[in-house]
């Protein structure tokens, strides 16, 4: 095998090559991590290539860990992903990363042991933002393939299940609880689930699918603190109430994977931050050489953001972004090829499937095109400066490819 600096002719984009034949490391066996390996073998990279993840598992699927797996419909094995054994690649499985010296063009692992390279991915995505106090047995985060069995095991008809915070992951748990029995109370601090994300009729829709479902759902409360000595029995409420729960999931979103970058000289600002070609930044904010990040651990520019960084936990931005990632390792200096994607993504809850694509959370202004929580249809465009930037939609999948297009011909011609 060639090298990590000859991939078929092509070398490693970077301004120096003191070790040209270490190889690639990809640091997360997430779904980017994945599809960067892959990604750089089908663009022809044939040396050393080497997969670092913290979980013993090999990369699996994580949409079904709040839906088919905690409903117990779907085995932990079958959301791994196929690994094609001819791509070469070498697994360092359920060993954390925990230091990047660029200096020395090295990984070290918990175990102590270095791995130099001439090119990194990092892909190390996110973890859950945990609940900020102490908290009983019985308060669960959901990320991993280990949180939701763990949830799975205390979820069933005699469980009462507290969901903190109505986003997304809070939604798609408490709708899958609901399918098994349980009873749940949801608890969300804005006047409406998702309401900061997709808007105040986005936030209503859900809503009243939530309350249809026979969810218990509190708005404009948050909980205070959880109560039982060693198990959960309960919580208090910012506004006094006092709630029964044998069981809890925190859903108060998520937090980039970066602590083992902290002395590593990137630019970390919730996240790698990131240029338009998915190239690390150093504190300077020049490019690290031979240095790139994807998936939810990474922030880049995109054009609808103005003059902010976006971060995107779509399974669609990690496959997409870790495709952009490996192309610009691998690339030409002066054949660079920015990252310019129209993100996606899906939910399904209580039967509902929602789809958004762009960005919805950039928009200054929302047109609701249909609204109808009894038929279960929804379809709100959203705006930023009057420009299109994002579309929701429930239970009407034919109209996204049409708004897709749209939003990709305008951020071509904003580009332009």
């Amino acid at each position: 095998m060639p090298g990590a600096g000859d991939p078929h002719g092509r070398p490693l984009m970077m301004t120096t090559s003191r070790q040209p034949s270490l190889g690639i490391i990809v640091v997360g066996a997430s779904l980017a991590g994945l599809r960067a390996s892959e990604a750089l073998r089908a663009q022809g990279y044939r040396g050393q290539l080497t997969l670092v993840g913290d979980e013993p598992y090999a990369p699996y699927d994580r949409p079904p860990l709040s839906k088919a797996l905690l409903a117990g419909t779907s085995a932990p094995e079958a959301l791994s992903f196929p690994l094609d054994p001819d791509l070469g690649i070498t697994l360092r499985l359920g060993v954390p990363a925990v230091r990047l010296d660029l200096d020395a063009r090295t990984i070290e692992l918990a175990d102590s042991t270095r791995l130099p390279f001439a090119g990194l991915v990092i892909a190390t995505g996110a973890a859950a933002r945990p609940w900020p106090d102490r908290s009983p047995r019985g308060v669960h985060t959901l990320r991993g393939r280990d949180d939701a069995l763990a949830l799975r095991s205390e979820l069933g008809t005699e469980a009462r299940l507290l969901v903190v915070v109505g986003g997304f992951i809070g939604s798609e748990v408490a709708a899958t609880a609901r399918e098994l029995g349980a009873h749940v109370t949801l608890v969300e601090a804005e006047s409406q689930p998702l309401r900061r994300a997709m808007g105040e009729e986005a936030g209503r829709f859900l809503a009243e699918i939530h309350r249809a479902a026979g969810v218990d759902l509190k708005t404009g409360t948050s909980v205070s603190s959880f109560a039982g000595l060693d198990q959960l029995t309960g919580a208090t409420l910012s506004d006094g109430t006092d709630l029964d729960a044998t069981v809890a999931v925190v859903a108060l979103g998520a937090v980039p994977n970066t602590d083992w970058l902290a002395d590593s000289g990137l630019l970390l600002d919730r996240g790698v931050v990131c240029d338009t070609y998915c190239r690390a930044l150093l504190s300077d904010g020049s490019p690290a050489p031979a240095v790139v990040a994807a998936g939810d651990v990474a922030r880049w520019p995109h054009p609808w953001a103005g003059d902010s960084a976006v971060s995107l936990g779509h399974w669609s931005n990690a496959i997409e972004q870790a495709e952009a990632a490996a192309a610009t390792l691998l690339a030409k200096e002066g054949e660079l090829s920015p990252y310019l994607p129209v993100p996606s993504f899906w939910s399904d809850q209580y039967g509902v499937r929602f789809r958004s694509v762009g960005i919805p959370a950039l928009g200054d202004e929302a047109e609701v095109v249909e609204s109808d929580s009894i038929a279960r249809r929804l379809e709100v465009v959203y705006y930023r400066q009057g420009n299109m930037v994002g579309v929701l939609t429930a239970n009407r999948i034919s109209r996204i490819a049409g708004h897709q297009r749209r939003l990709a011909a305008e951020l071509a011609a904003g580009i332009e």
